[in-house]
């Protein structure tokens, strides 16, 4: 997954109708402001009527005003996931309109809990009872006219031990929190339970599992092959994986497009994994289901975010160098960096200190443990185990060339292509950095599992996050800091 807040969670999702292309405003792009009449017109009528209904209700936190709702005005809301992100956010502050007409609103509105901006669009039938027929939410950029008041970090690391002693006493936040600056940790703590059943508390020691986080590893480790001269990035997928059953993907799809999620390649979630999960043991495996099926679109035509293209990545490291591609993880990325707690072993082998895994149940809302949505093993896409320790160790090791040179290591954090949220895709890594502020790194997240990693080059600070809930819980911690340290 990307980096996820609650808003892209649920627009990612489905969760929150999406708009037709343009039909918002970009992402990274405030939209113009409104005259004082403007508004007052907008506010009086029906399309902000309703978004203000949905928003009472939402904020209320209370599931039955919700599902009156959405009975009476919205019948295709998911309710679960909105009580879901309601719990996570905290609730939503409505900041200002920017535009409106006789059936649609648009404006901002702010997560409570995280001060993550968001982009809303509403439109309704144009009679009564204006029933809601499209609702979208966009994670934006916090525009300039409304800026947070930079802290110390003596005032950030104060706030962030009073927030994640709040969200875990609310049950909102399950895992560890590491914050360090050039390497040095400024805070780290650990909350809830790794094992409910057994009421294992979490350590700092904790294993998590840490989703699409692993790409920052597989592209870490295909940019050494590229160092070493035995790859090239302009190169297409077929001349490594040399009997991939799709020909026209194997001699169009290039390595650079596999990381950069520009190839086309499609995901690996869906009915045909569902009804093979456990039987998918090698990364060979997922080309044995999905490489006969051709591209999604012309390979470097645009950005779609894509599993499958990562899984080749993994197989690209594998033909190349000749060894497993956990094996060459192990001994490329986690040793030099001195992660002891990280790997990928299957889930039906015992690893000491893993975590157990907690998905909202859909029906109850109660919290289940996941085993049921994991697969065999984690894959070059997801799904292994780390620390919030190792993770500041890889965040270390990158920034000081123990794993690649300077140029190559630029080469792999600095942003290539426009994302659908906005920002910047690397290999294998997001590129938050604007103007040389912002961080580097990668989130994850499947049901029973949130993390994040963000490293700000110039400022040396660095966040680590992991969490044994749904995400978007750890993004969530990330976000109420990126907005509050130090430049």
């Amino acid at each position: 997954m990307r980096n996820v807040t609650v808003l892209s969670a649920l627009f990612a999702a489905g969760t929150i109708a999406q708009v037709q292309p343009g039909q918002i405003q970009p992402a990274q792009v405030p939209a113009p402001k409104m005259t004082a009449s403007q508004a007052e017109a907008a506010r009086a009528g029906a399309p902000f009527r309703q978004f203000l209904a949905f928003l009472e209700a939402y904020n209320s936190g209370d599931r039955g005003r919700l599902t009156q709702f959405r009975d009476a005005n919205y019948r295709t809301m998911n309710l679960d996931a909105q009580m879901s992100s309601r719990e996570q956010s905290g609730g939503l502050e409505l900041i200002g309109l920017d535009k409106a007409t006789d059936t649609r609103v648009q404006g901002y509105v702010l997560e409570r809990d995280t001060s993550q901006f968001g982009l809303f669009a509403m439109e309704v039938e144009p009679g009564e009872p204006h029933r809601v027929t499209r609702f979208a939410i966009l994670p934006v950029r916090r525009p300039p006219e409304y800026p947070v008041v930079k802290m110390t970090e003596a005032e950030v690391v104060s706030a962030l031990r009073a927030k994640m002693d709040k969200d875990a006493a609310a049950g909102r936040f399950a895992g560890t929190v590491l914050l360090a600056k050039n390497g040095k940790v400024l805070f780290s703590g650990a909350y809830g339970m790794a094992d409910r059943e057994k009421k294992t508390p979490n350590t700092l020691d904790t294993k998590f599992r840490i989703g699409s986080m692993n790409k920052m590893f597989t592209a870490t480790s295909v940019l050494q092959l590229v160092q070493a001269g035995k790859i090239k990035l302009t190169d297409p997928l077929g001349k490594y994986i040399t009997d991939y059953p799709n020909q026209d993907v194997a001699t169009k799809v290039t390595i650079h497009q596999l990381l950069t999620h520009t190839g086309g390649t499609g995901d690996i979630f869906g009915p045909e994994f569902t009804a093979h999960r456990l039987e998918i043991k090698t990364l060979n495996d997922y080309i044995s289901l999905f490489g006969k099926r051709a591209a999604e679109f012309e390979p470097g035509s645009r950005w779609v975010y894509s599993n499958y293209g990562m899984v080749l990545a993994g197989v690209v490291i594998e033909r190349v160098s000749g060894q497993n591609y956990y094996d060459y993880v192990d001994e490329h990325i986690y040793k030099p960096a001195g992660m002891t707690r990280s790997g990928s072993p299957p889930e039906s082998e015992s690893a000491t200190g893993r975590s157990v895994g907690y998905t909202r149940a859909k029906q109850s809302g109660a919290w289940i443990p996941n085993t049921d949505t994991l697969p065999y093993r984690a894959s070059s896409a997801g799904g292994g185990l780390s620390t919030v320790g190792d993770l500041l160790k890889f965040a270390e090791a990158l920034m000081g060339h123990k794993l690649l040179n300077a140029d190559y290591t630029d080469l792999l954090i600095a942003g290539k292509v426009n994302t659908s949220g906005g920002g910047r895709y690397a290999y294998g890594f997001e590129d938050g950095r604007k103007d040389g502020v912002g961080a580097v790194g990668h989130s994850g997240g499947a049901p029973g599992m949130s993390g994040d990693l963000r490293i700000y080059i110039p400022s040396g600070y660095a966040i680590a996050v992991l969490s044994n809930l749904d995400p978007p819980t750890a993004p969530q911690v990330s976000a109420f800091l990126d907005v509050r340290l130090p430049d």
